[in-house]
């Protein structure tokens, strides 16, 4: 089987992750990494004997996949680059800076038949992937999304950094149209939005309650689900899910008429299993977990979370 030849464009905390995991992926090799900060692509290709360059357009046309993992307002020109010069892309969240910008970029993935993946990570979550079998019909989903401050990711607000994980998790299992968003945060560190809390009602009657922050005191990622008859807990960050049902009649009488089921799973990879899904769509032609049109979805609602937490502030600013 004929390698297939990767790079990694942007190889900051999380690109050189990436790097690391298309090094380690059978049937791939990483001819380079491209990074415009010398130390950051020089110490990274030597760890991993590599190449690295300074501008990514001196790999236009040689390599068949592409990690993008700059700053979000790189990631249009330099995923258009590489789709126009025949790559697959993985590109990471949020897709793009605008819709518009996202719709392009999955129109000429599909007019060039090239793989368009987004890396939404928490999709490839042990616990996501546990809890996925026992969904049926969410009524009620609340999301956790709590970091500590960090420099590192404050080029986009924390609802397009954090919260839109949830965003897409939760969108892709509810399934239906959105009818009304409720939003409210403030800046705390950053010029952007730092904290936001977001009340999400859908067609079907689900509602989710989203809250994400990057100026908490501790990590947590956690996720609640409740169904007519069920209610999931997803330890994101611990990987444990917790399932309880409404015990039928059938079942021997206990203190509660549920039942009780806690799985602590394994840890997992999620990077290299996005990464060796991402390989594995380029050889197969299947379409990948998550395609364009979700990061699309994705970031179309964090945008109107953002403009209507915008929105609020400019009111308050004004009553005082």
């Amino acid at each position: 089987m004929q390698k297939i030849r990767a790079a990694v464009i942007g190889v900051g905390y999380l690109g050189r992750f990436h790097a690391q995991k298309y090094a380690q992926a059978a049937g791939c090799e990483l001819v380079a990494v491209a990074d415009s900060r010398p130390e950051a692509r020089e110490q990274l290709a030597a760890e991993l004997k590599t190449r690295a360059v300074s501008d990514y357009r001196t790999l236009l046309g040689s390599v068949e996949a592409v990690s993008v993992a700059t700053p979000t307002p790189a990631h249009f020109a330099i995923a258009r680059d590489f789709l126009e010069a025949g790559a697959h892309v993985l590109v990471e969240k949020p897709i793009t800076d605008t819709p518009a910008q996202a719709r392009e970029l999955i129109a000429l993935a599909a007019r060039l038949k090239r793989v368009l993946q987004v890396g939404h990570l928490e999709r490839f979550n042990a616990a996501i992937l546990a809890a996925e079998p026992h969904l049926r019909s969410p009524r009620f989903v609340e999301c956790h999304r709590l970091a500590p401050y960090r420099e590192r990711g404050t080029d986009v607000n924390v609802v397009l950094d954090l919260m839109i994980h949830d965003i897409d998790i939760v969108q892709t299992i509810v399934g239906a149209p959105i009818t009304s968003i409720d939003a409210v945060g403030t800046p705390v560190f950053s010029e952007g939005i730092d904290i936001a809390n977001a009340r999400i009602r859908f067609a079907n009657g689900c509602v989710a309650n989203a809250t994400a922050s990057r100026v908490s005191l501790k990590t947590e990622r956690k996720m609640r689900i409740f169904e007519d008859d069920a209610y999931l807990s997803l330890d994101l960050q611990q990987k444990i899910l917790t399932l309880i049902r409404k015990r039928v009649p059938a079942d021997a009488p206990g203190a509660l008429p549920v039942t009780i089921e806690e799985q602590s799973l394994e840890p997992g990879d999620a990077l290299k299993a996005e990464v060796e899904s991402f390989l594995e769509c380029i050889r197969s032609g299947r379409a990948p977990v998550v395609p364009g049109e979700a990061g699309l979805t994705a970031l179309e609602t964090a945008m109107r979370i953002t403009e209507q937490v915008n929105r609020s502030l400019a009111e308050r600013r004004v009553r005082t």
